[in-house]
């Protein structure tokens, strides 16, 4: 099987560089550090923005834009569970995807003067798992100050760089663990103010604010299944050029403050070197904290043929899920009987850290990732045990991923991404040594 992974290797790079030689390729996709994320508005300055559908109309700017992901994969055990693109079957350890399949419309409509005045999307999402809504949400913009807009519909959160960063820009084939895990699909129905400097002669272009109100199930819910509502904020500092260097840095600081609220009167907390059993009729219509603290930081350093980029990203706070899982959950957790689950809180942390560099020109990219996530940082080691009401969901990983990503064309990309992930050995039944959950990705991604 590795022979078989490295003659496909040898054989597809030699297939790309082969069409590169025989085509002129002008421009490659060059992050832009302010207009990236999937609450930013499309800038056509960009390759990206170059590349859109555009449609002039009397009223506006109508734009359409797509992104296609097949990919296939390996991993070390068959029927292994997987950040990287979801669990495998429980008889297959390779398998063929369609990862993202991503159509996109965007339309800007101008006053008379030519401002921005309303803004909407709608973004669909089809695999060989079906068809989904990813965004749909519309935005209004003042034109007297120029210093805010207000945003409403299916959207993203306002939280971190990792889980706002499009996956048609991000280098790795996939958010970390911790960004899946506390977030899953990054978007949630809801309303967003937020304090963004328009005029070209603005001096406090490089800050800005957003704070959103969200139904907290995400897209993995049909519908909010509490009453309670997440507030989440991010401050953020955008394209600042450190003087004197070509060192140019983004940076942000974002709170969360959400929760479940409990539908029972059981629930679960660390105390004692346990996860101990609260029983109370007060705990039913408690809130269940969902509470998260982050910083993150990019840094490009510009050289000779391409960038130099660090990226780094730090979370931590208090997470409910149940004993099994510290998923957050789309629907309220209850049993195969129908009777709702004790939720379980828990104080996590976890952070990434990126290292990405041209390799003699823009088309050619090293990418290196390492993550971790700390469900429950009150336990670890052999004191993870089920006698104390531990399970699988208190186990820490760390995963180490690296990857090489070639640009062929302004409408094609190259991704292969191998991914080691380590547990810590616990005195749970199956997590009391390493899992062998290596995989490795190789993905093309074709995108309009």
């Amino acid at each position: 099987m590795k022979k078989f992974f490295l003659l496909s290797t040898v054989l597809l790079l030699s297939y790309v560089t082969t069409m590169a030689q025989d085509t002129k390729l002008d421009v490659f996709p060059k992050r832009n550090m302010g207009n990236d994320l999937l609450t930013d508005m499309i800038d056509t300055s960009t390759a990206m923005g170059k590349k859109m559908l555009s449609i002039a109309t009397k009223f506006g700017n109508i734009s359409f834009s797509g992104y296609l992901q097949p990919q296939f994969q390996y991993i070390q055990t068959k029927g292994s569970a997987s950040y990287n693109g979801g669990d495998y079957a429980p008889n297959s350890d390779n398998r063929f995807r369609l990862r993202r399949g991503r159509m996109r419309m965007d339309y800007t409509g101008y006053t008379a003067k030519g401002k921005p005045s309303t803004y909407f999307v709608l973004q669909f999402d089809g695999t060989e798992r079906g068809v989904n809504v990813r965004d749909f949400w519309g935005r209004y913009y003042e034109n007297k100050f120029e210093l805010f807009h207000f945003s409403t519909g299916i959207m993203a959160r306002p939280f971190g760089f990792e889980l706002l960063y499009s996956s048609v820009n991000r280098e790795a084939p996939e958010r970390g663990r911790m960004s899946q895990i506390l977030m899953n699909t990054e978007r949630d129905l809801g309303v967003m103010f937020s304090f963004a400097p328009r005029k070209k002669e603005s001096k406090i272009k490089w800050i800005g604010f957003d704070i959103g109100i969200y139904n907290g199930q995400g897209l993995t819910g049909t519908q909010e299944f509490d009453s309670h509502k997440d507030v989440v904020s991010k401050l953020s500092f955008k394209k600042i050029h450190i003087p004197n260097t070509p060192v140019q840095f983004s940076a942000g600081l974002s709170y969360f403050n959400g929760g479940l609220v409990s539908q029972g009167n059981t629930y679960y907390r660390y105390a004692n070197n346990m996860m101990y059993k609260d029983s109370a009729e007060a705990n039913i219509g408690k809130v269940m904290a969902r509470k998260y603290y982050g910083m993150d930081a990019q840094f490009q350093i510009p050289n000779k043929k391409g960038i130099t980029e660090f990226r780094a990203e730090y979370i931590m706070g208090q997470q409910t899920g149940t004993l099994s899982t510290t998923i957050t959950p789309g629907t309220y957790p209850t049993t195969t009987t129908g009777s709702v689950m004790p939720l379980a809180v828990r104080s996590f942390n976890g952070a990434y850290f990126y290292y990405l560099q041209h390799l003699g020109s823009a088309q050619h990219q090293l990418v290196l990732k390492y993550d971790w996530y700390d469900p429950n940082t009150k336990v670890s080691g052999n004191a993870i045990s089920a006698t104390n009401n531990f399970t699988a969901a208190d186990v820490k990983y760390n995963t180490f991923g690296g990857g090489y990503v070639y640009y062929v064309n302004p409408n094609l990309k190259l991704t292969l991404w191998y991914e080691h992930p380590v547990n810590e050995k616990s005195a749970i039944k199956g997590i009391d040594k390493d899992l062998k959950d290596d995989n490795f990705t190789c993905r093309a991604q074709f995108s309009f």
